[in-house]
C-alpha cells in the first residue's frame, strides 16, 4: 500500500496487496405503486427464433389460468409485442407514473412503440439509451398487481440482457432456441451468460422445431434434426417445449389476435413458475 493511499481504490491504477474493489450496484428499483411477484426474462442467441411469440405464449397461457400476467418490451429496437397483440396508440399516463397497455385479455404491456408518434418510426438510439429506457420500462411504470411478469429481450448478449440481469430483479429465463446446428453454438453463449451472471435458467423453449402435415399426421423436420436435447444435457437444463411450424399461429399474429392460438405446449410451464419461490418487489 502507497503511504499517500487514500482508500479510494476505483480510482487508483495501483495493483496492490490491500486492493478492494467496490461492489457497484446497478438495481433498479420497480416503481413504488408497483407490486410485481414473478419476472421471468426470454432470451435468445440470435434473432428469428420466435423469441416474442414465445413471450406472448407465456403471458396468454398464465392469463388463462387466472393470473395477472404483464409483458415488458425490452426488445427496443425491434419491439413487436403490441402488433402480436395488436395493440396500437399510446400508453397511458398520470400523475405518478407511465400506465401500460393492455391487451383484449388484460395483459399489461409496455413497448416502446407504444410511446412513438408512429409504430414505424426507426429507434435509432446508441446502447446506453436503450439500456436507460428498459430500467425507466421497470421503474417509471406502474404495474398494478402483477402476478407474472414476462421481459421479451433483445437477442444476443449485449447491452441489454446485462442491464436486465444486473438492474431487474429477474427470477428466471428461458432460453428460445430453433433446430439448426449452428444455434447450438450460439445459444450455449446465451446460457453461459446467464450462468455467469448468477440467472437461474429454468429451460429451453425450441420454436418451429417441426411441422405436422394436416393431410397424413406426420410430423416434418424442416429446418433438419433438432440439437436441444444435446444442448441441454451439456448444460443440465430442462427441455420445457417444442413448438411446430404453423401456418395458423403465423396469421394470428399478423393479425394482432395472438390471444386467440390454442395450444397445451406450455401448459405444464405453470406448475413450474407456481413452484418458485415468490418475491414480491414493492
Amino acid at each position: 500500500m502507497s503511504e499517500t493511499c487514500n482508500q479510494s481504490c476505483n480510482t487508483c491504477g495501483e495493483d496492490c496487496e490491500d486492493r478492494k474493489e467496490q461492489q457497484v450496484d446497478f438495481t433498479e428499483k420497480l416503481h413504488e405503486k408497483s407490486k410485481v411477484k414473478k419476472v421471468i426474462g426470454v432470451v435468445s442467441g440470435k434473432g428469428g427464433v420466435g423469441k416474442s411469440l414465445v413471450t406472448s405464449l407465456l403471458a396468454v397461457t398464465m392469463n388463462r389460468k387466472g393470473y395477472s400476467t404483464a409483458i415488458l418490451d425490452a426488445d427496443i429496437t425491434g419491439p413487436s409485442i403490441p402488433k402480436a397483440f395488436g395493440i396500437k396508440g399510446r400508453a397511458g399516463a398520470s400523475p405518478d407514473g407511465i400506465l401500460p397497455a393492455q391487451s383484449k385479455t388484460g395483459i399489461d404491456i409496455m413497448s416502446v412503440n407504444l410511446l412513438l408518434k408512429n409504430e414505424t418510426d426507426p429507434v435509432i438510439w446508441r446502447g446506453p439509451i436503450i439500456a436507460g429506457v428498459v430500467k425507466q420500462f421497470w421503474s417509471d411504470v406502474i404495474w398494478d398487481d402483477v402476478d407474472y411478469m414476462f421481459i421479451d429481450m433483445p437477442p444476443g448478449t449485449g447491452d441489454v440482457p446485462l442491464t436486465v440481469f444486473q438492474s431487474l430483479a429477474v427470477d428466471g429465463i428461458i432460453v428460445v432456441t430453433s433446430p439448426q446446428e449452428l444455434v447450438s453454438m450460439i445459444v450455449s453463449k446465451a446460457v453461459k451468460m446467464a450462468e455467469m451472471m448468477n440467472i437461474p435458467i429454468i429451460g429451453l423453449v425450441e420454436n418451429m422445431s417441426y411441422f405436422r402435415c394436416p393431410d397424413n399426421g406426420k410430423d416434418y423436420k424442416i429446418f433438419g434434426e433438432s440439437h436441444i436435447d444435446e444442448i441441454a444435457e451439456e448444460h443440465k437444463l430442462k427441455v420445457l417445449a417444442k413448438l411446430p411450424i404453423d401456418p395458423q399461429i403465423s396469421a394470428a399474429v399478423d393479425k394482432g389476435d395472438v390471444e386467440s392460438i390454442e395450444g397445451d405446449w406450455f401448459d405444464s410451464l405453470g406448475e413450474i413458475f407456481e413452484g418458485m419461490e415468490e418475491k414480491v418487489n414493492a
